[in-house]
């Protein structure tokens, strides 16, 4: 994992080499388009408020849990008893990139998504509360995180998720048998090079030409990094685009030359 300093430098170099994202100078249709309704989508949809709520109140809440760890590990919470708001406060996908997710399973009508690292289940819902009303399987290792999650999603009264318990190794193989195509996948559950390399290329097998792959953190390290330009450079990879806390990848044979994309978000 790089260090904050080392993170830091590598942002403003992102900042500072990447499209303004606004679309301007962009010759990409498809990427403009995501830039517009997308991206620069400002609605404050009715779900974002809602969902919020229940972060709020994980930020407070004082609670201690045993955690197992089955992902790199947490060189800010290394400890197996932690409480939630801590959880919260270091784990939770920011509420800038939990809505980006919401609209792009709204805008691109994912119908099928799936989640590796559930957390909380703030992402969870976001995912879940798109107007097409998807079915969303989120997986989980540890067994307390879950049982937390699981509780916000029978609040909030979000029927369409399937939280899968237990480490990736164990429940990914059901969870391929299960679905048959993976509209939106997530990957945000152990970053570490080999895992998820792993991962994207056992989804490989359910992606279609409107599938979209979002990887989390791929700046977090170095592992990460080779890991999201092998990703990048896979020939089923049509376009990329590197937001720098996520990077996202389509398929769409339609996209006749690979592109890259950099964008200031």
């Amino acid at each position: 994992m790089y260090t904050r300093f080392q993170l830091a430098k590598k942002y403003i170099s992102y900042f500072i080499s990447a499209s303004n994202g606004k679309g301007h100078g962009v010759h990409s249709p498809f990427v403009f388009d995501f830039i517009i309704h997308v991206l620069n989508d400002k609605k404050e949809y009715p779900c974002y408020s809602e969902i919020e709520n229940y972060r709020k109140a994980l930020l407070k809440n004082e609670k201690v849990i045993e955690v197992e760890d089955f992902g790199a590990g947490s060189t800010i919470l290394p400890y197996k008893q932690k409480r939630l708001k801590d959880i919260a406060s270091s784990s939770l996908k920011p509420r800038k990139y939990a809505q980006l997710l919401f609209r792009i399973a709204q805008y691109y009508k994912s119908e099928t998504i799936v989640e590796l690292g559930t957390s909380l289940g703030i992402t969870s819902m976001y995912l879940a509360s798109s107007p097409v009303n998807p079915e969303v399987y989120t997986l989980e290792g540890s067994s307390a995180v879950a049982q937390v999650a699981g509780e916000n999603f029978q609040k909030a009264q979000l029927d369409n998720i399937q939280l899968s318990l237990g480490s990736f190794e164990k429940t990914l193989p059901d969870l391929i048998q299960k679905i048959t195509k993976a509209d939106l996948l997530f990957i945000d559950g152990n970053h570490r090079k080999k895992a998820t390399l792993e991962y994207f290329e056992l989804f490989l097998s359910r992606n279609t030409n409107e599938s979209i792959f979002i990887f989390d953190d791929i700046h977090w390290s170095k592992e990460m990094e080779e890991a999201w330009q092998i990703i990048q450079e896979h020939p089923a990879v049509t376009l990329s685009i590197d937001l720098f806390f996520i990077g996202i990848v389509f398929f769409n044979p339609q996209f006749k030359v690979k592109q890259h994309f950099t964008i200031r978000f």
